[in-house]
């Protein structure tokens, strides 16, 4: 979608922090700075080929790189590799660690939150970063609605932002908020950004290298070509080990495969099952086959409004029956899409948010599961009044048959190949259904016009965010107007439930709250969660001695919440050696089974974000 919806939004990935931590987040007390990893060594010289160049292949365009505006995975993901974040997460098990606020504690009432912002952070133009520079990013968001059209969500409930001295941030709330050690918001320069005038049409692509205070900084960008980006050699925590790292643009996956086997490119993920296969048994190649953090869903036009009331868009007003979305649903095969599509490399959707964030994870009752039965679904509409005339073709209440449109991502092979199951199975139903395969599927989707889209999120370790992008309060003020709504959902119910968990510090108290919400958003019959995919993807052995996953047990390289993956990664022919580049675990083939026993044994919290290609939104 847009901006780009399905933006597997990046805002991605793992759990909340850990249960010590959020003890002592309840208990007020601080929590210390301190080397969380050992810093990497500084990047070699380069060798007799040239630089050492890392370079990562993705088919995602780009929405923006304004840290106010940027929503899809490829975006943020860079943003997470140039700005810091108050808070960042540890890539073992994702709980809250020092990032540019080396320590935070709340007040008795959790309505104060005084953060200590770390001294030893520069921006890449040279300038010391500072705690008004955390202030400035936050008041602009406050006071600007353009600044909060990515990240509002965090700082809504926010009453006052101050910065008292240099090392020192202070946030007053309206009422408790329970994402205080985990606001995704990437902190922005304020010498630089107080200059910009609309934020709106300000997309920070022209000038570089482009200031920020992460481990890289982004050199050059070139829309759906690529982005370069250089190490940070004053980082704090340790220059990257690489010369360069470039994103690549490959519109057709199977030419980013061809391009790692040649070794154009060092990193391809979304892989294929059968690209996957073909590459386990390549030279010099390394599959990694994990648990997923995002989902893979069916999203139907739920009547696309504005805030104002003002309807948006062409959706099928036959969609709006509760009983044609039910029907739709149960003429959907999950298991045959897992099976058939994804060929084992994904588990079978549920609720909201996937089963690698057991705390969050959550099913459907016997009772209240909408389970795959072709003849009930016949029935539902039957008993609708959506009959089938003689010729088999089923009618509508207007009596012209039946048919839907569907957005289809140009780039993503399964969505094209679970179209045609689709296809298949509601044709049996008398329903039609034409399959808009696009390069952009955002611009139709935010305008509201389609029927059904295949939609997905990654998941962040607090699942607010995406829990935010279904409430009243993401809608676009007006048609014309930007947003951070995934699907046009506007449900009082939900808005409440998202309100109380919002507030709520207990975890136990909030993850059932949460659970309430995804029982909620099943019920509604906006959307179906068909699967959740793994992350499979590969790298050149040849060309990454090491790289970090997250979680280290058995997670992703791609779309990360943080910058451990290509911070980390050693060059295989630096003599140094991989242990120098923090928690190094290499990508490990893993089987279901495994999986499911490691999924156990970690028990993590999660949430996500859409996609607009095949990649995670994040």
């Amino acid at each position: 979608m847009s901006r780009q919806p399905v933006r597997q939004r990046s805002r991605s990935s793992l759990v909340l922090a850990s249960v010590a931590a959020s003890a002592a987040l309840v208990a007020g007390s601080v929590i210390p700075a301190g080397p969380l990893l050992p810093g990497p060594q500084q990047a070699q010289a380069a060798d007799s080929g040239g630089k050492k160049i890392l370079t990562v292949a993705v088919s995602q365009s780009v929405d923006s790189l304004s840290p106010f505006l940027a929503q899809t995975l490829t975006a943020t993901s860079v943003l997470r590799l140039t700005n810091e974040y108050l808070t960042n997460y540890d890539p073992k098990d994702a709980h809250a660690i020092p990032g540019f606020a080396t320590a935070w504690k709340p007040s008795a009432d959790k309505l104060t939150w005084t953060f200590t912002i770390r001294k030893d952070s520069k921006w890449s133009d040279g300038v010391q970063a500072t705690s008004e520079d955390a202030a400035w990013t936050f008041n602009k968001m406050m006071t600007d609605p353009d600044a909060a059209t990515a990240n509002g969500n965090f700082t809504s409930n926010f009453k006052k932002v101050t910065a008292p001295d240099p090392t020192t941030l202070v946030v007053e709330l309206k009422k408790p908020q329970a994402t205080m050690t985990a606001l995704d918001v990437p902190i922005v320069p304020k010498h630089i950004w107080e200059k910009v005038g609309d934020l709106a049409k300000f997309n920070n692509d022209k000038t570089f290298p482009i200031v920020g205070n992460g481990p890289f900084t982004i050199t050059d960008f070139k829309v759906d070509q690529y982005i370069k980006l250089k190490p940070n050699k004053n980082f704090w925590r340790g220059a990257p080990k690489f010369d360069e790292l470039d994103f690549k643009y490959y519109k057709d996956q199977d030419a980013a495969v061809a391009a790692l086997q040649k070794g154009e490119v060092s990193f391809v993920s979304n892989l294929t099952p059968a690209q996957a296969a073909s590459l386990k048994s390549a030279d010099n190649i390394k599959v990694n086959d994990a648990p997923g953090r995002r989902f893979y869903a069916l999203a139907t036009n739920p009547g696309a409004k504005a805030k104002n009331g003002k309807k948006m868009g062409d959706g099928n007003p036959a969609l709006l029956d509760p009983a044609v979305r039910k029907a739709l649903f149960e003429s959907v095969d999950t298991k045959t899409i897992v099976d058939k599509v994804f060929q084992g490399h994904a588990v079978q959707g549920a609720g909201y948010i996937p089963p690698r964030f057991s705390s969050y994870f959550w099913r459907p009752t016997d009772s209240q599961q909408i389970t795959y039965d072709p003849a009930k679904a016949a029935r539902t509409l039957d008993q609708a009044g959506y009959k089938k005339n003689s010729s088999g073709t089923r009618l509508g209440k207007d009596g012209k048959p039946l048919s839907f449109r569907i957005l289809c991502h140009a780039t993503d092979p399964n969505d094209k190949a679970v179209s045609k199951y689709l296809q298949e199975w509601w044709s049996k139903l008398g329903i039609g259904l034409k399959v808009d395969c696009l390069d952009n599927v955002s611009d139709p989707w935010l305008a509201g016009e389609y029927d059904l889209a295949f939609d997905g999120w990654s998941v962040n370790p607090d699942p607010d965010y995406v829990l935010s992008i279904h409430t009243c309060g993401a809608l676009p003020a007006t048609p014309e107007a930007s947003a951070a709504t995934d699907n046009f959902i506007c449900d009082k119910q939900y808005d409440d439930l998202y309100g109380k968990q919002l507030a709520e510090y207990d975890p136990a108290k909030r993850a059932d709250l949460v659970k309430q919400m995804e029982s909620r958003l099943y019920d509604t019959g906006y959307m179906n969660v068909m699967a959740y995919p793994n992350a499979v993807e590969a790298y050149r052995t040849d060309q990454i001695k090491s790289i970090t996953t997250m979680p280290e047990a058995a997670g992703n390289i791609w779309g990360q919440d943080g910058y451990w993956s290509w911070w980390s990664a050693v060059p295989a022919d630096d003599a140094a050696g991989s242990g120098s580049g923090g928690s190094s675990s290499t990508g490990v083939v893993i089987g279901i089974a495994a999986i499911v026993v490691v999924l156990a044994a970690l028990g993590v919290f999660v949430a996500m974000r859409r996609r607009s290609t095949a990649e995670d939104r994040e």
